[in-house]
């Protein structure tokens, strides 16, 4: 157990400094070199084509594999990032692996960012699309709603809001590491506070508050469903899947989550990766590949 204990402080203090590498005071140059990173290590050629384009005036693209593949479904991808940082090529390290292991075509795009746009910029940008896949043909049960971190937050806030609107919802959701409440409430954001190498609680005051700025004068506003989508009512959603690590600050961000939509009748699995810190899934490892695939079965037993 000693040695174990050892490899695995090893191992956080490495994820530690790759995820520093990408952090810049400077927010334009902190989001490019996410961008540049996902570009290097998220795009494969080999394995999958990238197509850009814009709906409306909102940078998207389809990612589609080079090999014969499943068309009925497909899944709608809402990248990460605190809402301020984050982009759908820096998500490329997870998208790509979950087409590849879903067998499914991927569209991501890329929302508007805080603290130019705050909310409700992203979950007016996320109907957007939404909109135009039912306007090229796919019906709502043909989608699956995807997201990690923040874009587990987007993915959410994007059903409630169907769903308060009388619209049909998606097939399901699959949550990587999901920011559900921006109260930061939750009683490990002090527990796992010195294992998390990738978040911190400053981090995520910074985020919201760039996302949220009216809340400086009123606090209650960061409980509102599409803000904090753990506050949200689920009843009748559809099926939904939540990954989340044991070494971070939102484990009850996903625990909490899971427990209201069993309280509600919601179909929701959640599986909690021992050791592992903030959406994992998009490391080169074994145990990342094991979660990306868990993911997919869940998808082909629907």
């Amino acid at each position: 157990m000693p040695n174990q204990e050892k490899k695995q402080q090893g191992l956080m203090k490495i994820i530690k400094a790759i995820h520093n590498f990408t952090v810049n005071d400077d927010l334009e140059k902190y989001r490019r070199s996410q961008a540049n990173l996902g570009r290097l290590l998220g795009t494969k050629q080999s394995e999958a084509s990238y197509t850009e384009f814009l709906i409306d005036d909102i940078p998207s693209e389809w990612i589609r594999l080079n090999r014969p593949h499943q068309n009925e479904t497909i899944i709608l991808y809402c990248h990460g990032g605190g809402f301020f940082t984050g982009s759908l090529e820096y998500s490329r390290t997870l998208t790509t692996k979950l087409a590849s292991a879903s067998s499914s075509d991927i569209l991501s795009f890329n929302y508007r960012l805080a603290p130019e746009h705050p909310s409700p910029a992203a979950l007016e940008d996320a109907l957007k699309v939404w909109g135009y896949l039912m306007h090229l043909g796919y019906g709502a049960k043909n989608v699956i709603l995807a997201g990690d971190s923040a874009g587990g937050n987007l993915a959410l806030s994007l059903a409630l809001k169907l769903k308060e609107d009388g619209r049909i919802l998606p097939k399901a959701l699959v949550l990587f590491s999901p920011w559900t409440d921006l109260t930061l409430s939750g009683a490990s954001h002090e527990k796992k506070a010195a294992l998390d190498p990738i978040l911190t609680k400053d981090y995520l005051e910074r985020a919201r508050c760039a996302y949220v700025p009216e809340s400086n004068s009123d606090a209650s506003i960061y409980a509102d469903p599409f803000v904090s989508p753990l506050y949200g009512d689920y009843t009748g959603f559809p099926p939904v899947y939540i990954q989340v690590g044991t070494n971070e600050i939102l484990l009850n961000d996903s625990t909490d989550l899971h427990k209201k939509l069993l309280r509600q009748d919601v179909a929701a699995k959640l599986t909690i990766y021992k050791g592992m810190w903030h959406v994992f899934q998009m490391s080169n490892m074994k145990t990342a590949t094991e979660a990306i695939n868990e993911a997919a079965q869940f998808l082909f037993r629907l």
